[in-house]
């Protein structure tokens, strides 16, 4: 569950390194990094016993088609919310665009993975995502505090929520698909749901292409002008994501945590995204002492809330 907060609020790291290169154009590349991604680690630590029915080729093989479709469908949902996301964080930064994408994503998402599956300790659960939602709303009033931050706020954090919406429905859709008879396993779960995002991605970010959220519109051929270099950095963003999915994905396997802990915990990938925006990308250069301020108690929040979802499967 660490790993994929680590992950989750690190991979767009690699959407910003040239600021040229359109986010519609970088996604391209982001979805075959995670279809790569998913062929790798189902081949390898998906196949290390064969004989166990979640081996990722005969779990491919004897999956029923209700899991193949959930797993797909959870694809696409996820490929539209991380579609406004990537959108978000071209027009307000990451550190607006992931607090309020993924904390409505929290929001939503552990409600439904909870009622799915009700595992963990629901005080320390829920207590932690009230806490994640002060720090939410601790760090839009943070971006509001700077100059023209206010104007820049209406596309940013409406396409922030949009996708927000988005991201908390998938994991449902996850979840039933690693449960039931003939269901899929974390790792063919995954190359499922990647299969899923990359169709998804061939209507969806055309049309982004066509009607962008900002900049002239864009042509298939645009992609092909890119360097290889940039055309690596999108692969790499898909990997990484990549990495904190199947991890979240088999930390929700182990039957003791659950899809509404792990995905809870998963999303403290928030505080880390802020941890780049703030420090790295210095989206909050030049902030006044109040500004400052609601950073910290955000961060202190954060702590406060990944830690009692961190304690709620293991606290009785």
């Amino acid at each position: 569950m660490l790993a994929s907060m680590l992950c989750w609020g690190s991979w767009a790291n690699t959407q910003k390194i040239d600021k040229r290169w359109r986010f519609e154009l970088f996604y391209w590349d982001y979805v075959w990094g995670l279809l790569a991604c998913a062929l790798l680690f189902g081949s390898t630590l998906g196949s290390t016993n064969p004989a166990s029915p979640d081996s990722f080729f005969r779990n491919l093989n004897v999956a029923s088609a209700r899991s193949l479709l959930e797993a797909f469908f959870g694809g696409v949902i996820f490929n539209l919310g991380n579609l406004l996301l990537v959108a978000a964080i071209s027009v307000a930064g990451m550190a607006v665009a992931f607090p309020i994408g993924a904390g409505l994503a929290l929001v939503i998402g552990a409600v439904i993975n909870y009622i799915i599956s009700p595992k963990g300790n629901p005080v320390l659960l829920f207590g932690g995502i009230a806490l994640i939602c002060v720090a939410i709303l601790l760090d839009s009033l943070a971006y509001r505090g700077l100059p023209g931050g206010a104007q820049a706020t209406t596309k940013g954090v409406g396409l922030s929520l949009a996708c927000g919406v988005a991201v908390g429905l998938f994991y449902p859709f996850v979840a039933k698909a690693l449960t039931g008879p003939n269901h899929l396993g974390p790792y063919t779960v995954f190359f499922v749901f990647a299969l899923g995002a990359l169709v998804s991605n061939f209507p969806m970010n055309y049309a982004l292409m066509r009607r962008p959220v900002s900049g002239p519109r864009l042509q298939i051929k645009d992609y092909f002008k890119g360097r290889m270099s940039l055309h690596a950095w999108g692969i790499l963003g898909g990997v990484i994501w990549g990495i904190g999915t199947i991890a979240n994905f088999v930390a929700s396997y182990v039957p003791t945590i659950g899809p509404a802990t792990s995905f809870s915990l998963g999303e403290g990938n928030t505080m880390i995204s802020a941890i780049w925006g703030i420090f790295v990308w210095k989206e909050f250069h030049g902030a006044n002492d109040r500004v400052k301020s609601f950073l910290a108690i955000m961060f202190l929040f954060f702590v406060l809330g990944l830690s009692c979802i961190a304690l709620s499967p293991v606290v009785h």
